[in-house]
């Protein structure tokens, strides 16, 4: 049976691979999953498309027996956040996150309010691929949509309770928000202003046009990291899509990826909130944290890319202090343990409020090395390949290979992955200087060339 689900959800171009037929089946399998009388909580941020794909998940969830409960336009974790609190069975996100503006996607959210893990992914495709489908009697299904407004409203408190915010509003911040057109713009300034700083917003507006990418880059935040500097701010943060993720912005106008934001909070939930355990994240991330965390006794367990991984270890382990991902996702379990772009930056407030120092200055105190990001169009099978004359390339070296593989070094680093969303493979390097993150690159790119000629 063929994959649905990637790294995170399904996903898909709106209209011809996400069509009514795909979706109906697809919300029908995900129903009957859940059972007859399960209570579902739904939500969706704001893209093309989505609306016209919520009322076929919801109908569809309607068919199959269950209770629908519609929250509007929300973030990820806003949902997830009222799924684990409230008593709901599960919950249905429509989103694609950081996908180009032609995708949407469906999220499937388990009691915890934690994505469903892999094996309940596969649970979903069986019931979709054999059509073992769950059929309601009429008299068992319900006759309409239950409205349900009350998520932002849960999601903000909830955040502002976990952080000092006496401490915070002392130090009047001033924030500049980019939430890129989308449900961030909905909770994060009232998070700030709950928190007595003072939010700037840009791309406040909700607008599914494809003029803004989603996806918070340096490539993509450029005016954004001007406009930091230009106001004055202590900090920018940018979300994604669906405002799980965080990129930060320090008070030079400098993007600091998400493997750099999270070393600065885990050494504050460690030296300032006193909170000890074990830190998990994929293998994307920079191995910078182990520098910064080995001197502190705190343990990295590094693990496949994806969120919903990282999550289910969490949870499984019972001695999480935090988990993240360098693309700005961070992971709470005191708040919840899936990645959440609104408790992220209350959590950055807090630290700066404690240390008493710019962002700029926090972030210079961590190792300094040269990031190199690139991709290539390829199928999966072929990416694999890659990857095994990688290992050959690189035989002799440290690596870690659970996703991919993640060849460590002392002057660098480099990860060769497919990609679980895309026909792509993904390569990123860091090291010591442009030069030798060059030299790894040439490298890597003799394997992509033994399997993808130029």
């Amino acid at each position: 049976m063929d994959r649905l689900f990637g790294t995170d959800g399904v996903r898909g171009v709106v209209g011809s691979e996400l069509n009514p037929l795909f979706i109906a089946r697809l919300a029908y399998a995900i129903g009957s999953y859940f059972g007859e009388g399960s209570r579902l909580l739904v939500g969706s941020d704001y893209r093309y498309g989505n609306n016209a794909i919520k009322r076929i998940v919801e109908g569809s969830l309607l068919l199959a027996g269950l209770k629908v409960y519609d929250a509007g336009y929300a973030p990820t974790p806003a949902i997830q956040y009222v799924v684990k609190t409230q008593g709901f069975d599960g919950g249905v996100m429509i989103t694609a996150s950081h996908n180009p503006p032609e995708y949407s996607g469906i999220k499937v959210i388990g009691p915890t309010g934690i994505e469903i893990d892999r094996d309940e992914e596969r649970v979903v495709e069986e019931i979709y691929w054999t059509e073992r489908f769950r059929f309601a009697s009429w008299r068992s299904i319900a006759d309409r949509v239950e409205e349900y407004p009350y998520v932002l409203d849960m999601y903000v408190d909830a955040v502002v309770r976990e952080v000092d915010s006496e401490r915070i509003s002392r130090r009047g911040f001033k924030v500049l928000v980019d939430p890129a057109n989308n449900v961030g713009s909905l909770t994060t300034p009232r998070i700030l202003k709950r928190l007595g700083a003072k939010p700037i917003v840009i791309n406040g507006n909700l607008d599914a046009s494809p003029a803004r990418y989603p996806e918070p880059t340096p490539d993509t935040l450029v005016e954004t990291a001007r406009l930091v500097k230009v106001y004055g701010c202590d900090i920018g943060v940018a979300h994604d899509g669906d405002a799980d993720r965080a990129i930060f912005i320090d008070s030079e106008g400098r993007i600091q990826w998400g493997d750099r934001s999270a070393p600065l909070l885990i050494k504050h939930l460690v030296l300032n909130r006193g909170e000890r355990g074990r830190v998990f994240t994929g293998v994307s991330s920079s191995t910078i944290v182990e520098d910064v965390l080995k001197p502190l006794g705190v343990e990295v367990v590094w693990l496949k890319v994806g969120s919903v991984d990282i999550a289910h270890a969490m949870r499984r382990a019972g001695d999480a202090l935090c988990g993240f991902e360098e693309n700005g996702g961070f992971m709470y379990p005191r708040h919840q343990f899936v990645r959440d772009g609104g408790m992220s930056t209350a959590l950055f407030l807090e630290l700066l409020a404690w240390e008493n120092k710019s962002a700029s200055t926090l972030f210079d105190e961590l190792p300094r090395l040269y990031v190199l990001k690139t991709k290539y169009r390829m199928s999966r099978d072929q990416a694999l390949r890659v990857v095994e004359f990688v290992k050959e390339e690189f035989k002799g070296e440290r690596m870690i290979t659970i996703d991919g593989v993640k060849v460590i070094h002392n002057d660098y680093w480099v990860l060769v992955r497919p990609s679980g969303t895309e026909p792509l493979l993904r390569v990123m390097i860091e090291a010591k200087s442009e030069e030798l993150a060059r030299i790894i690159l040439e490298r890597v790119e003799k394997c992509v060339k033994q399997v993808v000629p130029q």
